[in-house]
């Protein structure tokens, strides 16, 4: 806790919380119990930015003010990390990699432009993880044409978020590159290919299912589809006596001798006529020819 002295303002008293009288940085002043920021973290960016903008290149306490810009907004490279977290490669590891956007991030800021910081920063971090992922952790092949154009769509993203204060969207990086549409849509896919999946691999958003089990499969009487339309077309035709003495034999599977005691008509002239019908069909000829 601060105490405030005569003259101090509001603003040196939140600088005070982090950075003690002797130029050294505060941990306790950061994080208080549970992890919590003690003091709100957008206030204490400001605050340090206005601070570093005050202090010569080379005064020692540049790099402490740098290093406490840096321990609070770690919080907005793990939420950065937390898109990745689908990912293979550990979740500190590309904390690591945010880390060094938001550095870079921090060195490039301009308080001056009106923006908040992390709203210019995100974009950074982003940046940062996914080139990351790109250049040592891709195992799928992605043409180098695209490779090279995301690094020139990432650095738009940045720009334009910077300007508009949002996400840009595809026809606002396109109109900024001078490049089609179709180019900026190609290179955003490209640099979310990153693993292939193995089609036994569960997935976890599929209640456990392995990406084969929802794979379609070869129907085996898709072949037949035709050959059966054909037959329907030509039972329609026949009388209503030839048509269920089919119906009998081939779909109730009844024997000569029961579809004669269940039309009242000898087994002989059954067969007669099931021969006969059998010939039309496979003729394609009309009963009636």
């Amino acid at each position: 806790m601060s105490v405030r002295t005569p003259g101090s303002t509001p603003d040196d008293e939140v600088l005070a919380t982090v950075i003690s009288p002797a130029g050294e940085l505060r941990p306790d002043g950061l994080r208080g119990p549970g992890g919590r920021p003690t003091v709100d973290v957008r206030t204490l960016t400001r605050v340090l930015f206005e601070r570093l903008a005050e202090l010569p290149p080379d005064a020692p306490e540049r790099e402490r003010v740098r290093a406490a810009l840096i321990e609070v907004n770690i919080p907005l490279v793990r939420y950065a990390a937390t898109r990745f977290r689908s990912r293979s490669e550990p979740m500190e590891d590309v904390v690591q990699v945010g880390t060094i956007g938001l550095i870079n991030a921090i060195d490039r800021f301009d308080p001056g432009r009106g923006v908040q910081f992390p709203t210019y920063a995100l974009p950074t971090i982003l940046g940062e993880i996914k080139r990351y992922f790109r250049d040592n952790v891709r195992t799928m092949h992605v043409p180098r044409r695209l490779q090279e154009l995301w690094v020139q769509v990432s650095g738009a993203m940045e720009e334009l978020t910077v300007v508009h204060g949002r996400t840009p969207k595809v026809p606002e990086i396109a109109a900024s590159l001078r490049i089609p549409e179709e180019d900026v849509r190609a290179c955003l896919d490209a640099g979310r290919a990153y693993n292939a999946a193995s089609l036994e691999a569960a997935q976890e958003h599929e209640g456990g299912l392995a990406l084969l089990d929802r794979l379609g499969y070869e129907d085996s009487a898709l072949a037949e589809v035709e050959h059966r339309d054909m037959v329907r077309h030509l039972l329609v035709q026949l009388p209503e006596r030839e048509r269920r003495i089919v119906m009998l034999r081939f779909f109730a599977n009844l024997t000569q001798s029961q579809i004669s005691t269940e039309l009242g008509m000898s087994q002989m002239h059954v067969s007669r006529l099931l021969s006969r019908i059998l010939t039309r069909l496979r003729t394609g000829n009309s009963w009636d020819d």
